[in-house]
Parts: structure tokens; sequence; C-alpha cells
């Protein structure tokens, strides 16, 4: 390459992300890996348009980190003044990130038939002594990066973009509840109260989970009035083409996913989450009608701790051993709350049998239950019982989920009906850490009933 054409790619470098991107790795940023024309140019229309968050779902070893990376070096480039932030899984990541910025900037021009960053963005200079690994500023700017994590620190700085790359690890960290809900509040309270006005958020990441950041920021960004925009990149594509032969063709994809499990393959190429696969429940049946019931029954699991649901359900039985639910509590409320509640509830629904879990308290709550069914409603029509459950809840849930899929009906529309129990009910994992089970139980319970009550009006019908 002459001097001439050299520097007709600087220039055209400082206005083309993509050409900039050549300009560095060439061997990398090929003009034939068009998935990567793509990216660059989402990324740089995105800094021009009026969007507010841009969400990029990739497969891994496409180049989404080192893509970033050139990203905040151009953006810097083109205007000194930015403050940037990026987050990553841990310290270490993230360092590392904000390392090869600064060292890019830095890089002294060893070859006259090479680029340097200098050569396209000429004057922009690290300010003497304020070169820290994660944090820094350009010449003639009071800051210009920050490196963080979720359990490092943003306190003081407010930033125009904020980058967060891949905060997931591994499929452990996935199935974790608490992990996702953790960075959810960190994105959400320390990360958010960092933009300035009119600044921008980028996303870039495996889709691993269906709460992970990039699905909440995709359900709750745009209720708070953001503009977002996703682009989903899969590895193996609908028509059976790769995204790009040459960094993954079918061959190494085909041997690779064979090693994973098929919930982590597709979470990992395919940008399907983690949970679609491993759901306990993927499906529910749904009513429009109500049919004949033989009896209307309830079943209660009350709290077990002060952080645990009172989860109740309603319930028609018919002659057949359907369960069409009717009605239900699910509420971290107190018992002074849900006692009457429950009681107002099943006298206005006139259940004839009530099962309530006796461990932790609930002898105690079902008698509370019967008595102001009585005083309050004078009513003597239900029955109501308290049992110990002795057996392992677990275990329980899992080995009754296909009987719930095949045997219990929620009323058409639940999902905006009872929100909380829906979510509940359809993110559960057959694997990994869930939040709560309380949902769960309760439903196992109408299984176990119904389930004895078939067994039992058949052995009579024997004899």
């Amino acid at each position: 390459m002459n001097n001439v054409q050299l520097g007709a790619k600087i220039e055209l470098a400082k206005r083309d992300f993509f050409e900039y991107c050549h300009l560095k790795s060439p061997d990398f940023y090929k003009y034939n890996r068009k998935y990567l024309i793509e990216v660059a140019d989402d990324l740089q229309a995105f800094s021009a348009s009026d969007d507010d968050v841009l969400i990029f779902n990739m497969p891994p070893r496409h180049g989404k980190s080192r893509t970033a990376g050139n990203f905040v070096e151009w953006l810097l480039g083109n205007d000194p003044q930015l403050a940037i932030m990026t987050g990553s899984y841990n310290e270490t990541l993230s360092t590392t990130f904000s390392k090869s910025v600064r060292n890019t900037i830095q890089e002294i021009k060893a070859d006259p038939n090479k680029a340097v960053y200098s050569d396209v963005f000429p004057g922009i200079t690290i300010k003497r002594g304020d070169g820290a690994m994660n944090l820094w500023s350009l010449s003639d700017s009071h800051f210009s990066y920050l490196a963080t994590s979720p359990t490092g620190t943003a306190t003081g700085f407010g930033a125009d973009y904020i980058i967060i790359d891949d905060l997931i690890k591994n499929s452990q960290e996935a199935y974790n509840v608490n992990t996702l809900n953790g960075h959810w509040d960190w994105f959400s309270n320390t990360m958010l109260s960092r933009l300035e006005s009119g600044g921008k958020i980028i996303l870039i990441m495996t889709r691993w989970h269906s709460l992970d950041l990039a699905g909440r920021a995709l359900k709750e960004l745009p209720e708070l009035g953001y503009k977002v925009k996703h682009v989903n990149l899969k590895a193996l594509q609908d028509n059976g083409s790769m995204l790009c032969d040459e960094v993954l063709s079918r061959k190494e994809y085909d041997r690779k996913t064979k090693t994973m499990g098929e919930d982590i393959a597709s979470a990992n190429y395919q940008q399907e989450p983690i949970d679609v696969k491993g759901k306990l429940y993927p499906s529910f049946k749904t009513y429009t009608e109500l049919p004949t019931f033989r009896r209307i029954a309830s079943y209660t699991d009350t709290a077990d701790q002060g952080s645990d649901y009172l989860a109740s359900y309603i319930y028609g039985e018919t002659f057949d051993g359907e369960a069409y639910i009717l009605d239900i509590i699910y509420t971290k409320d107190g018992m002074e709350v849900t006692e009457p509640l429950l009681a107002k509830k099943l006298y206005e629904n006139k259940v004839n049998l009530v099962w309530i879990e006796s461990n932790n308290g609930g002898r105690g709550y079902a008698r509370s239950v019967e008595r102001i069914l009585k005083e309050k409603y004078n009513s003597n029509k239900t029955k109501v019982n308290w049992f110990h459950q002795s057996k392992n809840k677990i275990a329980r849930i899992l080995s009754n989920a296909t009987w719930v899929m095949e045997h219990v009906y929620f009323p058409e529309g639940w999902r905006n009906k009872w929100p909380e129990l829906y979510s509940a009910l359809t993110t559960y994992q057959k694997e990994g850490k869930n939040a709560h089970d309380d949902a769960q139980d309760a439903l196992t319970g109408i299984s176990e009933k119904m389930g004895a009550s078939v067994q039992v009006k058949t052995f009579k019908g024997g004899l």
C-alpha cells in the first residue's frame, strides 16, 4: 500500500467506523464479512440517531467485545469531550477492555506503511499522569473513560455513553435469578443514574436468559420512555447458512454444540434464552367457558418465611379429573391481611373443600380462616383441612409438572389478570436456583389432591 492509498484509507476511517476497524485489523474486519459491516454501520448510525438504547445479541468469538472497544476509540477520536463508561462482569475483564483502548490511543508509530491511532485522529492523547488502566482522561478533558463492573464503583462520574459488555460468564450465573436481579439493580440503580441528559446506552451480549440484562432492558426500558433498537444475530441462520463461515463453519458449529447441553448451545449461538429450554412449565392450558364441577376446592401454601409468598388456588374439579383455576391469592402480605381475604374468597366462590399445609404455622392459619368463615359469613358449608407436608418440595414439584400442564386450566388472559403469578410460574427452571417456589408448590398440591381423589373414586367404583 503506497502513501496515497494509506492516506485515503485514513481519511475514510475518520468518517466511517467499519473502515476504521478494517484499517486497524484488516485480517479480521474483511469486506466479505458482511455481518461485521452491518454491526459497525448499526453502531455508527446509532451514534447519530435519536435512539437511546442499542442492544446487540451476538454469538461468542464473532468480535462483539473487539468491536465495542474499537467503537470507543472511534467515538473519542471524533469527539474528545465525550465521557464513556464501560461495564463487564468483573474488574479484570473491564480493566482489560479499558487497557486495550488506552494502549491503542497511546500507540507509537513504528512502521510508515501501517497506520496507528494518531494517524487517524492526530492530537488525541492521554492526559499526562492520568493513564490508570481503568480510569483515564484525554488531554484537555476532565474525564474520558471509566471501566467498572457490578462490584466496582461509578460514584461521582457521569457518562455520555454507557457500554455494557457480557455480564454473564457461564450457565450457572444464567440460571441464578438472584444474580440476574443483581445485574438489573446495578444497571438501573447505579449505571442509569450516571447517564448524562441525552446520553446513550449500548448493551452487547450473548442472550442467556429471559431475565438477563438484555431481556429486562427490552421489556422495561421502553416502558420508561427509552427508544430501544435491538439487533439479534444467530450463528446458524434460519435458512441453514452460517452467520460467517470464516469465523464459525457449520462443521465447527455442530462439533461445538454437541458437547454442550441443548439449552446452553441455543443461548450461546442462537440467542435463545436458556430458561426457554429449561422451563419447568413450557405451557399451560386455558379456558373461556366453565364446565360442570363435582366440587369447588382450594389449596393453600402459607408463607414459611417473611420473604416467601402465600400461594392459594381456588379451583373447580370436573368429574373427569380436570382442575379449572377460578381465583388465586399470591402475595407477601401478612396473615392479618390474607386470613380474611382467603375466607372472603372461599365464601364468594362457594368452596366445598379446603386444603392448607400446616407446616410452619399453617395449622393456626387454617383455624383462623375457619373461624372467620363461621363468624363473619355464617358458613358451615366449607370443610377446612390442614395437614403436614413431609415430602421434598422440589421433588414433588418436578414429578407433578406434567400432570399440571395436562390437567390444570387457567382463565384465558390470566397473564394480565395475575401478572406476578404468571411470571413466577412461566419462568421457573427445572435446574438452577429459583427465587421462589411457593406458586409451584401450591399448584403441585392440586395435582396431589386431585390424583388422590381420582384414585379413591376409581377404586370404590371397582368394588
